[in-house]
């Protein structure tokens, strides 16, 4: 298959947010063209992508005319469908009810309007985030501009496949299990999953008994997720986490970098493990301190992330019928939404100890930080997998198996609420990029986008294209 892309000669060009912005200064574009060429872009590439859930053109266009202040002021966006978003529905990426238009913006959204950006629409994920792959009996799957025999990654899905594909410089996205590092990992962006508290959340996400979920971006530059770090905590400041700040020098010293390739239960695959020492390797000839070590993470703790994932199912699931009154179905869940509500179900008696153990990760995780300052793993422990690979219409029990051996490396990070980013530093023999994930201790996002703009700078990656 030929790569799915739309990069050309047009406002957008092939420019990251950090470009865009100069140019807008500048006067050399304006905010109108960028987002015509925006959507002019979806056009060309998203009926073979399947990425876009609603658009959201006529008020973008209104809103480019004079966009508002802000330090991405009319840069043109897609923000992710499990977000309210002020005229649009909230759909969740599911068919199991009919969402009205939302009548505000909810607090993420609101952070994206005070940074000046102008949404051209909302992306595609999986039904409630719950796989690793978009794939939906009605609407097919997200693919991979890259490959689009293969999947975009979730949940995030969509919001990487525009980014990767040129659409957009800049794409909203959020991580309860992976869902911005997985589609950065196999689509050849940057995706970081801030420290737990970073970027402000909807009212559902907060209301979690541990808020596995954070928000963030997928770009296709280092120095455009630290923009959008640096620039956010202007606009909203979490007191209790060291800042940020403007991180825009690599890295200029020595850390001490744990390499782990063993993840939750799962191994990575002997392809994935050769290309992360082969990351290790480029470490070291930074004159980092790299050491293969043991996993960080304890035997019990795959199974009770598990368990705390399918009690958000079953919350869903029975609240289905209160929260959509009217037009709740639930014959129109997927197979894996319904078998994670079922397995909580059936071990509630081990829920407490669930919730426990999420907390107790966070222990395990400081321990690990005071002897390295990073660690290393593959994003996933698998190339992405072709589109059918986790059918949702499939049984509960195979979609799981599936998932779990790909999704190895990330849940962790969305437990302790440490930060991680994922960059696409390696590719597979069949040409299709896979993420090399950097982990960090509690509020230390500076160090690993200093670490990350220092491995930009020496092993460069290209685009969809190129």
């Amino acid at each position: 298959m030929q790569p799915i892309h739309a990069y050309g000669d047009d406002a957008l060009g092939d420019h990251d947010t950090v470009e865009l912005v100069r140019q807008l200064r500048a006067g050399e574009v304006s905010s109108s063209e960028l987002v015509e060429a925006s959507i002019a872009r979806i056009a060309a590439v998203d009926e073979r992508l399947g990425a876009l859930a609603v658009d959201n053109y006529e008020r973008a266009r209104r809103t480019a005319s004079a966009p508002p202040p802000g330090a991405f002021s009319g840069v043109p966006i897609v923000l992710k469908d499990n977000i309210d978003v002020e005229g649009l529905p909230t759909q969740h990426g599911t068919d199991s009810f009919v969402a009205p238009p939302s009548p505000a913006n909810g607090d993420t959204a609101r952070l994206f309007e005070a940074l000046g950006t102008v949404t051209v629409g909302k992306t595609r994920l999986s039904e409630f985030g719950f796989s690793g792959a978009c794939d939906h009996p009605r609407q097919g799957p997200v693919r991979n501009p890259w490959h689009s025999d293969h999947y975009a990654g979730a949940s995030s899905s969509g919001a990487a496949a525009l980014v990767a594909a040129g659409a957009v410089p800049m794409a909203h996205g959020n991580d309860g299990g992976g869902s911005i590092r997985i589609p950065a990992a196999v689509s050849g962006l940057v995706g970081m999953k801030p420290t737990r508290g970073r970027i402000p959340s909807d009212l559902q996400t907060r209301q979690m008994p541990v808020k596995i979920v954070s928000d963030g971006v997928l770009t296709r530059s280092v120095r455009d997720t630290a923009a959008f770090l640096r620039e956010s905590e202007r606009i909203y400041l979490d007191k209790s986490l060291p800042p940020v700040g403007d991180v825009t020098r690599p890295l200029d010293r020595r850390l001490r970098i744990a390499v782990v390739t063993e993840g939750i239960g799962r191994a990575a695959t002997p392809e994935v493990r050769e290309l992360t020492l082969k990351t290790a390797a480029l470490l070291e000839g930074l004159g980092h301190d790299v050491e293969e070590v043991a996993p960080p993470v304890p035997d019990w703790f795959a199974d009770q992330f598990l368990l705390y994932w399918s009690m958000l199912s079953m919350f869903l699931v029975r609240t289905g019928p209160r929260a959509h009154r009217g037009s709740w179905d639930p014959a129109q869940l997927d197979n894996l939404t319904l078998g994670l509500a079922r397995h909580c179900e059936r071990n509630l008696v081990k829920l407490p100890a669930a919730i426990a153990a999420m907390g107790l990760s966070k222990v395990s995780s400081a321990r690990h930080y005071e002897k390295y300052d990073v660690t290393l793993t593959p994003t996933l422990a698998t190339e992405t997998p072709l589109v059918g690979h986790l059918d949702p219409t499939a049984p509960y029990e195979q979609v799981i198996d599936r998932l779990m051996d790909w999704v190895a490396f990330t849940p962790l990070q969305n437990a302790t609420g440490d930060p991680a980013v994922s960059l696409p530093l390696a590719t597979t023999a069949a040409g299709l990029p896979q993420g090399m994930q950097l982990c960090g201790g509690w509020g230390q996002e500076a160090l690993l986008l200093a670490l990350s703009l220092q491995l930009e700078q020496a092993q460069p990656w290209g685009r969809v294209g190129l």
